[in-house]
């Protein structure tokens, strides 16, 4: 039975990029996918290509294939990746030139774009309540989880990097199964056991211990040195998750089950754009170390609707922190917050939410679960919403004057004001996706 290897790379935007290269190098790797894109995170970067026709694509991609590239051209593995975000052509071009400065020529990369799907979505109705429409001139972007027979098809073409915008996560590496396998669009067995892989994978170190880790409850060795997984797939659906041998971490069924689970709300309905996955029969099973063999999982056909994040300028926020140590930390903690209360009220600063906080009283939990032992050291922290960036300002600095009009022993103070692009979501029939492949080579 055919059997094919892939690699999570990453399982957010900001991951490291050690244990890719690491992947690329000793992994015996088919196919390296990295996950960098997610709802908050487009929305973002249809903000910077607003600025910059040129942006929008993953701030780390130039340092991701830098290291990974020569390795994947040595070794035959094919990349997959949804660092496009929101400007894939972008992103293949920058990707080229990294090849061409490489020196690895022939380079094949294909660029998938369609999924901005914001003229469709103009009617729908958003999950905040409302249509797109109503949010006015704050839309920033509609971007539609797409799924992975485009992704198929370019590996068929014979890309050696695919990069994509805003695709579902689960369907990069199911779009790698397709191309192997040859399962059919319409094979929902095999489609939504092909999810399950997808989805163990795609949070990368997540499932080799990252995230799962809680001291003397769940022990993971060799945290800083993280390996990030490989899962070897049968063209039976049938995949066993694995790591590079010596790197840190672990992959058992514990860690296999929690991912399993993460993010998913009813296990025998996980909606996809290719799928609806049923994970309820999966079984796990350690069959060596940091080995766990995972079968089952099945499908039921797709909706023909396709999830659409829409990204628009919600508010801006303002905050400003400062640090109290010592005997009577808190209570000088409690003075500054009633200090910048009176000098917000007194300065007319304009807000419609406010949270004034102590960091290790009552920050996370609030005042009643805080109480108990004080501690010896406190982090002021004052934040508000604001409907203008000029107000937002005035909130940080109104903590920062603490430093020579407020409590004694003040150190430490930080300000920040930013704009708030908030995502809501809504659907668009799966027809308002036309997918285009560019293909570059280097």
């Amino acid at each position: 039975m055919k059997t094919i290897r892939i690699g999570a790379g990453a399982g957010y935007a900001g991951d490291r990029i050690e244990p890719a290269v690491e992947l690329a190098e000793k992994g015996q790797l088919d196919y390296l996918v990295f996950e960098c894109l997610a709802e908050r995170t487009i929305a973002l970067a249809q903000q910077a290509k607003l600025k910059d026709p040129k942006q929008g694509y993953d701030p780390l991609l130039e340092a991701r294939f830098r290291a990974v590239l020569p390795l994947c051209r040595a070794n035959q593995v094919r990349v997959v990746t949804n660092m496009g975000a929101a400007n894939p052509i972008a992103a293949a071009e920058k990707a080229r030139a990294v090849a061409q400065a490489l020196g690895l020529k022939g380079l094949k990369i294909a660029a998938i774009t369609g999924d901005d799907v914001l003229d469709a979505a103009h009617g729908e109705a958003l999950d905040i309540g409302g249509t797109v429409h109503s949010l006015g001139n704050k839309v920033v972007s509609a971007n539609a989880y797409t799924g992975a027979a485009p992704i198929a098809a370019a590996l068929a073409a014979g890309a050696d990097v695919v990069i994509t915008g805003r695709a579902a996560d689960p369907a990069m590496f199911l779009g790698c199964c397709v191309h192997e396998f040859g399962w059919a669009m319409d094979d929902w067995p095999m489609l939504g056991r092909g999810t399950v892989v997808g989805h163990l994978l795609e949070c990368a170190g997540q499932i080799t211990g990252g995230y799962f880790a809680d001291p003397g409850l769940k022990d993971i060795p060799g945290l800083a040195r993280l390996g990030f997984p490989i899962g070897e797939v049968s063209e039976d659906g049938t995949v066993v998750i694995t790591k590079v041998p010596g790197s840190g971490g672990a992959v058992t069924s514990r860690t296999v089950k929690e991912q399993l689970l993460y993010e998913v709300q009813d296990p025998k309905q996980y909606f996809q754009p290719d799928v609806v996955a049923d994970f309820s029969d999966v079984s796990v099973e350690e069959i060596g170390p940091d080995r766990v063999r995972v079968t089952g999982g099945n499908g039921a056909a797709k909706t023909k609707m396709l999830k659409t994040s829409v990204g628009y300028v919600d508010s801006f926020v303002g905050e400003g922190q400062i640090s109290y140590a010592g005997p009577g930390a808190v209570e000088r903690g409690r003075l500054a917050l009633d200090i910048v209360r009176e000098r917000l009220e007194l300065t007319s600063v304009k807000t419609t939410e406010l949270r004034f906080d102590l960091i290790g009283v009552d920050s996370l939990h609030g005042a009643r679960l805080g109480a108990g032992s004080e501690p010896y050291e406190v982090r002021v922290r004052v934040i508000g919403r604001t409907e203008s960036m000029e107000e937002a300002i005035r909130v940080g600095n109104e903590v920062e004057t603490l430093y020579t009009n407020g409590p004694a022993g003040g150190g430490g103070a930080w300000k920040n004001a930013r704009e708030i692009v908030a995502v809501a979501s809504t659907f668009v029939p799966e027809a308002a996706f036309q997918p285009q492949t560019t293909m570059l080579e280097a």
